[in-house]
């Protein structure tokens, strides 16, 4: 059987904590469109762009910080 993680309660999305309670990083074969529809933001990249291309251009690993990087700049 697989390990079952515990939900993040209070979060938008349905993520879900590690084992040591920390939350799941984000798959970085996810698209930026996905991300972008799911948040309500634009990052101004292409929307077929993965996750972990735009994790490397901006230095950030994070949702939450990419997020603040993408509101701040709309």
């Amino acid at each position: 059987m697989g390990d079952h993680h515990q939900r993040a309660s209070g979060m938008h999305t349905d993520r879900t904590r590690d084992n040591d309670g920390e939350l799941r990083q984000k798959r970085g074969d996810t698209l930026v469109g996905s991300i972008e529809r799911e948040y309500g933001v634009d990052f101004g990249v292409r929307s077929d762009m993965r996750l972990d291309t735009l994790r490397a251009q901006t230095g950030l690993t994070s949702i939450d910080d990419l997020l603040r990087h993408a509101r701040r700049r709309q």
